[in-house]
C-alpha cells in the first residue's frame, strides 16, 4: 500500500542529520571543540570516559552564549556565525551550518552550561526544556555529552572499542591543537591527565604534539603570493614514512583532504622519494575566503577551490623550491640525519657559496635530439676550479673507501660520500635541463589510436589543443565519443598510450598542465641517469673525486639520490673527539 507524504518529525530530522554530522565520539569532540576556538577561547579542557563512549565534557573561557539564546542554540539551523549568503562565501569561523548541537542532543544526553560576562552566573538547559536554569560555573561555556547513541542501537553497535575511539578522540583534538597554537589544551581520560599542551608559537606546538621528528628533520616553510601563502614544516626525503600518517593540511586553519593540494606535495617530493614512501608535513594554506568553497562536505572534511590549478601550481612550486634549495649548506649534522638546521632564521643560517655553473660537455658523437641521449656518453667529471678549501661545502677529496664511497676533510670535519647516488643525481640533473631546453620531439604513430571518450574529455582536447601539441601529442575528435591519437612524445612512445592520454586530459582539466607527462617522462630520465652514473668499485683520482664533490655541490637536491637515499653524511671535530674520547 502507498505510503501518504508527511512531515517527519523534529526529532528523527534531527537524527538523520546526525548521521552525516556525527559518526563517532571524535567527531562530536571535533564539533565541541571548534565551537570553543569560535567562541574566542584561551584554554579548552576536554573531560572523557570509556574513549568517549560514556562521556565528553569541552569545558572553555570563551565568550559564553546568553541565557534567552540557549534554547535557541539546541535548535537545527541556528547559528550566529553566518546571517547570509554573502557570509557564507567568505566564511572564516569554524563552524558554519547550526547543526552540530542539535545533532548531538539527538543521538546523547547532553547538558550545556554556560556564562557571559556580563551575566551574574552560569546558566544550564537540557533538550527539552524551554528555558534555562541557574547554574554555577565561570565565564565560558560546558557542554557535557553524555551516553553516545544509546537512543540510537543500530549506530551504537557500529562503534568499536574503547581504546580505539579513545585514539580516534586523540587525533582530532591533536589536528585542531596544530591549527591553533596560542590556544591551551587540556585533555583528561578516565580523571587522568593525558595531553596539555600550553600556548606557544607555530612551530613549538607542532614539536609538542607530534614530538621530534620535525625538529630534526624539518625544513620550515613561509611562502607569499598575492591573496594567498603557505606556512608550516615539510620534512625531507630521507625521513619519508612508510605510511601516511603525519601529514596535516589545513586551509584557512581547517583541516581538511584536499586532492589538488595532496597532489602538488607530492608532486614536489617525486624527485626525492622512493618508491610507496611518504613524506611527513603540517601545512597551512591560507587563502582569501572568497576563493574557497567550506560548504561541500557535512563534516566540512572537504574544500573546493575557485582556481584550484592556481593554488597547484603556488604549492607545487613552493615546495619544490624548498626541497631544491637546501642541497649543501654550512651545517653538517650527525651521519645519517638531516643535512638542514631545522627551523633557523635565513640570517642565522651560514650557506657556503656555490661553484659557478659549468656547462654540459658532450661527445661529438652524441645526437643532438633529446631522446636519443646515450647516458654512456655522458661526460661525467670535469677538472675542479681553482676555488680556495673554504668554499667547498664537502671538503677537499682524500681517498676512496671500498670503491664505493669518497672520504673527505671538510672544514668543520670529514664527510663520507655515496659516489653512485651523488652522480646518479648530478647526471639526473643534468639530463632535465637538457630536455626542458628543447621542444619535446614528436613520434608519429603508423596506425593512429582510436579509443572511446566521454564529451567532456572531446571538450578538453579540443580546448587545450595547443598546450597537447607542444607537449608532444597530437589528438582530437575520431566520432561523437571516440578520441583520435596521431602523435605522442618520442620518449614516451612505448608506454600505454590509451592511459597516457587520458592521464594528460584529466591533468590539464586539474591543474591546467599535463604532470602525468613530467613525472613519466622523469622516471625514464631517472632510469637513465642510474645507468649513466658512475658505478661501484671504478677506481676514481683524486682529480675526479673532487670533480664529482663540486658538482655536487652546484646541483639542486645533490643531498639526496632520486630514490631518496641520502647522498652524504658528515661528522664535526666534536663528533670524532666523542669518538676517541677525547677532553673527557
Amino acid at each position: 500500500m502507498r505510503r501518504p507524504i508527511a512531515h517527519l518529525p523534529d526529532l528523527l530530522i534531527s537524527q538523520i542529520a546526525a548521521g552525516e554530522v556525527i559518526e563517532r565520539p571524535a567527531s562530536v569532540l571535533k564539533e565541541l571543540v571548534e565551537n570553543s576556538i569560535d567562541a574566542g577561547s584561551q584554554t579548552v579542557e576536554v573531560r572523557l570516559e570509556a574513549g568517549g563512549i560514556r562521556r565528553i565534557a569541552v569545558i572553555d573561557d570563551g565568550s559564553g552564549i546568553p541565557a534567552d539564546e540557549l534554547p535557541l542554540a539546541l535548535t537545527r539551523h541556528a547559528t550566529s556565525k553566518i546571517g547570509s549568503l554573502l557570509e557564507l562565501e567568505s566564511v572564516q569561523s569554524m563552524g558554519f551550518r547550526g547543526e552540530a548541537l542539535a545533532s548531538i542532543a539527538a543521538v546523547s544526553q547532553m547538558t550545556i552550561t554556560s556564562r557571559t560576562a556580563e551575566a551574574e552566573h552560569a546558566w544550564s538547559l537540557q533538550p527539552g526544556d524551554s528555558i534555562a536554569s541557574p547554574a554555577a560555573g565561570s565565564q565560558g561555556t560546558s557542554i557535557d555529552v553524555r551516553y553516545l547513541f544509546d537512543q540510537v542501537p543500530a549506530r551504537r553497535k557500529f562503534l568499536r572499542a574503547e581504546a580505539t575511539e579513545f585514539g580516534h578522540c586523540i587525533d582530532a583534538i591533536e589536528r585542531i591543537a596544530l591549527a591553533f597554537p596560542e590556544v591551551g589544551f587540556r585533555v583528561f581520560h578516565q580523571d587522568r591527565a593525558v595531553r596539555q599542551w600550553l600556548p606557544t608559537s607555530a612551530l613549538a606546538r607542532v614539536s609538542d604534539v607530534l614530538g621530534d621528528e620535525f625538529n630534526e628533520h624539518g625544513i620550515e616553510i613561509n611562502l607569499h603570493g598575492g591573496l594567498v601563502s603557505l606556512l608550516g614544516v615539510i620534512t625531507r626525503p630521507t625521513a619519508s614514512r612508510a605510511r601516511a600518517d603525519r601529514q596535516f593540511l589545513y586551509v584557512n586553519g581547517r583541516h581538511v583532504k584536499d586532492r589538488t593540494v595532496s597532489h602538488a606535495i607530492r608532486s614536489a617530493y617525486a624527485d626525492v622519494l622512493h618508491g610507496d614512501r611518504q613524506p611527513a608535513y603540517v601545512l597551512f594554506l591560507q587563502i582569501d575566503p572568497m576563493a574557497v568553497d567550506v560548504n561541500v562536505h557535512p563534516a566540512k572534511h572537504e574544500v573546493r577551490f575557485r582556481d584550484s590549478g592556481a593554488v597547484y601550481r603556488f604549492v607545487n612550486h613552493g615546495l619544490t623550491q624548498a626541497l631544491s634549495g637546501t642541497a649543501v649548506t654550512a651545517n653538517p649534522v650527525n651521519a645519517g640525519a638531516s643535512s638542514v638546521v631545522a627551523f633557523q632564521e635565513p640570517d642565522q643560517q651560514e650557506v657556503w657559496r656555490p661553484v659557478a655553473q659549468q656547462p654540459l660537455q658532450w661527445r661529438e658523437s652524441t645526437p643532438a635530439r633529446p631522446n636519443q641521449i646515450d647516458p654512456s656518453a655522458w661526460k661525467p667529471f670535469y677538472q675542479p676550479l681553482n676555488e680556495e678549501p673554504a668554499a667547498w661545502p664537502l671538503g677537499r677529496a682524500l681517498a676512496q673507501v671500498h670503491g664505493i664511497y669518497i672520504l673527505s676533510q671538510t672544514a668543520r670535519g670529514l664527510a663520507l660520500i655515496d659516489m653512485h647516488a651523488a652522480h646518479e643525481r648530478v647526471v639526473y640533473e643534468q639530463l632535465k635541463t637538457a630536455i626542458d631546453a628543447q621542444s619535446l620531439p614528436q613520434q608519429v604513430l603508423l596506425v593512429p589510436l582510436v579509443f572511446r571518450v566521454t564529451e567532456r574529455e572531446l571538450a578538453l582536447a579540443d580546448e587545450h589543443r595547443d598546450a597537447l601539441l607542444a607537449l608532444g601529442f597530437d589528438m582530437a575528435a575520431g566520432g561523437p565519443q571516440a578520441m583520435t591519437l596521431r602523435a605522442v612524445p618520442a620518449m614516451l612512445a612505448r608506454g600505454d598510450l590509451e592511459a597516457l592520454a587520458r592521464g594528460v586530459l584529466r591533468d590539464m582539466e586539474q591543474i591546467g598542465a599535463s604532470q602525468l607527462m613530467t613525472e613519466q617522462r622523469n622516471t625514464l630520465l631517472a632510469t637513465m641517469a642510474c645507468h649513466g652514473a658512475v658505478r661501484a668499485n671504478r677506481q676514481l683520482t683524486v682529480e675526479e673525486m673532487n670533480a664529482l664533490l663540486r658538482q655536487m655541490e652546484q646541483t639542486e637536491r645533490a643531498d639526496q639520490c632520486n630514490h631518496g637515499r641520502p647522498t652524504w653524511v658528515h661528522w664535526s671535530i666534536a663528533d670524532l673527539d666523542k669518538l676517541f674520547l677525547r677532553g673527557q
